[in-house]
């Protein structure tokens, strides 16, 4: 296991917290995990150790959420997705921790400002979906998971602009993280970034990734979602440029 200080550790349980929030309430909060994890952690082993939980989280979405996923949006979906994948893991077997870390800042600040320019989207014109649409976020979408598991904010664009009522949203993309994070796993223990400390790190996190589960659950339709956002966002922007000039 990894020798850390005790402002590291509860860095990481706060990470592992934000996976289960973001699994069952608030998809957004898992920029936050990711810039804590590779914070902390050499870059490309908080990839490892970050996807680990997330694929903990994803069952538990699944059991919150199981009732309301409409699987068939899936499909249009799976060969942009695995193409992404593969140039994500090719990617990972040729950088080293310093283009990494460089990446994964790049992608954060991508990803907000992808959240950003969606919620102004959204007023100005409805954004539709088709093949083209598909092929873009898909590719983007496995791309940006396999590099820095940060493929959330680029797909809920996508699924958001299929008009998905919450519950219908949250059950859909359960599933389609559960299915990528798992076809992760195996890329991402032949390119070494999973090995045994990771895994006895992870056991020691997955309580809060559990506590952060039942917390989403309880706060789903309670929290006042603008204001948890907007702190997440500048959070994260703090993060991810500590990783682009560190």
């Amino acid at each position: 296991m990894p020798e850390l200080s005790a402002l590291a550790w509860a860095a990481l349980a706060l990470g592992a917290v934000a996976v289960g929030v973001s699994k069952t309430a608030l998809p957004g909060v898992n920029t936050l995990a990711i810039a804590l994890f590779a914070a902390v952690l050499p870059a490309r082993a908080s990839t490892g150790a970050l996807l680990l939980l997330l694929i903990v989280g994803d069952w538990f979405a699944i059991w919150v959420h199981r009732k309301h996923a409409r699987l068939r949006a899936l499909l249009p979906l799976i060969p942009a997705v695995a193409a992404g994948l593969l140039l994500g893991w090719l990617f990972l077997g040729i950088a080293d921790d310093t283009w990494t870390r460089r990446v994964i800042g790049a992608i954060l600040l991508f990803v907000i400002g992808v959240t950003l320019w969606r919620r102004w989207r959204a007023r100005e014109e409805e954004v539709t979906t088709g093949p083209v649409a598909a092929a873009a976020y898909g590719t983007l979408g496995g791309f940006t998971t396999m590099v820095a598991n940060a493929g959330g904010p680029v797909m809920t664009m996508y699924f958001l602009a299929a008009r998905f009522p919450v519950r219908a949203f949250l059950g859909t993309t359960a599933w389609f993280f559960a299915g990528i994070n798992l076809a992760k796993l195996p890329l991402s223990i032949g390119l070494g970034i999973i090995d045994v400390p990771t895994l006895l790190m992870d056991l020691v996190l997955v309580p809060g990734v559990i506590a952060g589960a039942f917390l989403g659950r309880t706060m789903l339709g309670k929290l006042d979602q603008r204001t948890f956002e907007r702190i997440v966002i500048v959070l994260t922007i703090v993060g991810a440029l500590y990783l682009l000039l560190s």
